[in-house]
């Protein structure tokens, strides 16, 4: 059962209660992430979700960490390119507390010149420390080359010389414009007297009212195919495989999700069997998709030695045409509805779980997917949806390859080939 209430001021509030359980979840999300910065300020986001760590005008940034662990609750956030949450889990008896110390974070964190100047330093070794994994970077370097001269291209920790020029007064200005009540959703799963919890929020919450609507528009990239590739003095090849995905709202994004299960989805689709198992060129091989408010990505990732390279992308391009060709059985369809359902449901059964489901879903969607609907929908998925599909995503001419690793030991040139022949 889910509660709605929308506060005066604009915050959105979700709840469901969950009563046989003794924790709470609580996430503070807000429609702010790195694809609402501009080129000189890209990092800003992720470097204010961190500052909110770094002290209060009450509690200093050790204080924050003794008091919530004194009440073994768990406080974390992250930030995404279209949204940033903070979050806490507690013991039901202890929420109060523990929402007093996430709120005078969220309102009252002072961003002294000192901490903004240590914050530089992890941000940066953060930077150097993802610049150093081929495998995480391969990732930000397609979606930099196929949405070029977009913030959604560019890297949600920002670059060296962004961080360095962030000051006091850029990240409250920033922090001011765009963390808005409006903009705000609070989601809140376990166990609760509804109407307490309602009020404590409403106590917390009601004052906020500063911050200016802003009027532009988010700009969605223009997707340009390219092949990209980063030389570094590794033992692997990393690469990434990418075609246009299916936006969030997409009546199509369950068809895509059972596309991708049965592609690369777990340890029994077509490419980890026929990669790794059969052949053993991959230690890891999978695919994902990126759903964005109003475009997306589909994307194969792998890692090999770099002679076997050109092989592997020439398998992973026959399997993508072995589904073109001969589309999905039946057999397999109901297989995967299961395996979703399954997975789906068993991941429900915590209090943060069902949190992020219905804070994101309100957030980024306006309204909830409760469980029945998001299985409902799976079960709605058809033969024909996978079809358009797989004809909608896998377009060759629209084909996207990023390579990091010794570049020298691939013949890029016999790449493009593979990939316009077919």
């Amino acid at each position: 059962m889910f509660e709605l209430k929308k506060l005066p001021n604009g915050v959105t509030i979700v709840a469901e209660k969950l009563p046989f359980v003794r924790s709470i979840a609580f996430g503070l999300w807000v429609g702010n992430g790195s694809r609402h910065e501009e080129n000189y300020e890209n990092g800003i986001s992720h470097f204010i979700e961190h500052m909110m760590f770094k002290g209060t005008k009450d509690r200093t940034s050790k204080e924050i960490a003794d008091e919530m662990d004194s009440i073994g609750g768990q406080l974390n956030a992250y930030t995404t390119k279209e949204y940033t949450c903070y979050y806490f889990r507690s013991l039901d008896n202890h929420f109060n507390q523990a929402l007093d110390i996430l709120t005078d974070m969220f309102f009252n964190s002072h961003f002294e010149d000192k901490e903004i100047k240590k914050e530089k330093g992890v941000i940066l070794e953060e930077i150097n420390m993802y610049e150093d994994s081929a495998e995480e970077l391969v990732h930000d370097l397609m979606q930099e080359a196929v949405w070029p001269n977009n913030p959604l291209g560019k890297p949600i920790l920002g670059t060296h010389k962004t961080i360095e020029n962030f000051d006091n007064e850029r990240l409250i200005s920033f922090y001011k414009k765009r963390y808005r009540p409006e903009n705000t959703v609070i989601a809140v799963a376990g166990n609760f007297n509804y109407e307490e919890m309602i009020n404590t929020i409403e106590e917390k919450f009601s004052h906020w009212t500063f911050g200016d609507k802003e009027d532009n528009p988010l700009m969605t990239p223009k997707y340009i195919p390219k092949i990209i590739s980063k030389s570094k003095d590794i033992e692997q090849v990393h690469l990434c495989l990418s075609f246009p995905g299916i936006p969030s709202d997409s009546k199509f994004v369950y068809s895509l999700i059972i596309l991708n299960t049965i592609l690369g989805g777990g340890m029994s689709s077509r490419l980890f069997q026929k990669i790794r198992e059969d052949r053993g060129m991959a230690y890891s091989i999978y695919s994902y998709p990126t759903n964005y408010k109003d475009t997306g990505l589909f994307t194969i990732y792998a890692g090999m030695n770099p002679l076997q390279t050109l092989e592997a992308i020439e398998l992973i391009m026959k399997e993508i045409e072995a589904i073109k060709k001969e589309q999905i059985s039946i057999e397999d369809l109901i297989r995967t509805k299961e395996q979703l359902k399954s997975s789906y449901i068993m991941g429900l059964e915590s209090t943060s779980s069902r949190m992020s489901s219905i804070g994101k879903s309100q957030l980024l969607l306006n309204r909830i997917n409760t469980p029945d609907e998001i299985i409902r929908r799976v079960d709605e998925v058809t033969m024909e949806k996978n079809h358009h599909v797989i004809e909608r995503v896998f377009d060759f001419s629209q084909i996207s390859l990023s390579l990091v690793g010794k570049i020298e030991h691939v013949d890029i040139k016999e790449i493009k080939k593979i990939c316009l022949m077919h």
